[in-house]
């Protein structure tokens, strides 16, 4: 499989295999046509994450063996919606970014400056 771009220009990079993330549950922050959250972003989650989003109605710790979904604790790399991350950084509670494994097309939604701002320690 030849892999697209992250956000550097690079190759984009595995976000997570333990728990596997990504729409297609194969580890990569990849889309596709019916990929209508866009899972772009790698994220690292924070427990003040975790609660916002539950906040917001995405319940993001409770396992849902029905969609492979094993849940999510803090520590834990995600591919998230590129429209949640956005609101996760409006609310002041946005959580790390990987940079090498969040897909280039999360720039038609985020500015590369933000994701910088909150890269990971790895990415630093």
């Amino acid at each position: 499989m030849k892999l697209p771009k992250n956000v550097l220009g690079g190759e984009l990079q595995s976000c997570c295999s333990d728990p596997l993330t990504g729409f297609y549950r194969d580890g990569f922050c990849r889309t596709g046509q019916t990929d209508y959250g866009l899972h772009l972003v790698c994220a690292v989650m924070t427990e003040a994450f975790l609660e916002f989003t539950y906040e917001q109605g995405n319940d993001l710790t409770t396992p849902n063996p029905d969609y492979e979904f094993p849940g999510l604790n803090p520590g834990d790399r995600w591919c998230l919606c590129v429209s949640r991350w956005q609101e996760a950084l409006a609310a002041g509670c946005a959580p790390p970014v990987d940079l090498a494994a969040t897909h280039i097309s999360a720039l038609e939604f985020v500015s590369l400056e933000d994701l910088q701002a909150h890269a990971a320690d790895s990415d630093k």
